[in-house]
């Protein structure tokens, strides 16, 4: 039996999202969220962030899903190297972090929201 190309591809496209979440909240979710939990006013940051995520996204409208979020985080990072940033290779210091930073935890604090499912 011969699996139809939209299937195998959409299957692609569904496991890259995953993988692309998964690897975010590795990078920056972890520590990121744990340093929100401590600092009061990170949390407040990220929870704005998460708002202007959410609305970009409508999220208000339909539910929010792993390849929107996926997608976004992806769209703001290449937008960012566009301009010349680059990851962060040393441990991210989350008393100050920057603009991308917050937004890109933002987008793992919305992740958690999702169904666990949806991310296995």
């Amino acid at each position: 039996m011969r699996v139809p190309n939209n299937r195998v591809a959409t299957r692609s496209a569904a496991v890259a999202a995953r993988s692309s979440l998964t690897t975010l909240t590795a990078v920056v979710g972890t520590a990121g969220l744990a340093a929100a939990a401590a600092f009061p006013g990170l949390l407040a940051a990220v929870d704005q962030h998460a708002a202007a995520v959410r609305d970009s996204l409508h999220g208000d409208r339909r539910p929010l899903t792993v390849a929107a979020l996926a997608g976004y985080a992806e769209g703001v990072r290449d937008a960012a190297r566009e301009h010349g940033w680059q990851p962060p290779v040393e441990p991210i210091d989350w008393s100050e972090p920057d603009w991308l930073l917050t937004r890109l935890l933002a987008v793992c604090l919305l992740t958690r929201a999702l169904d666990p499912r949806d991310l296995a």
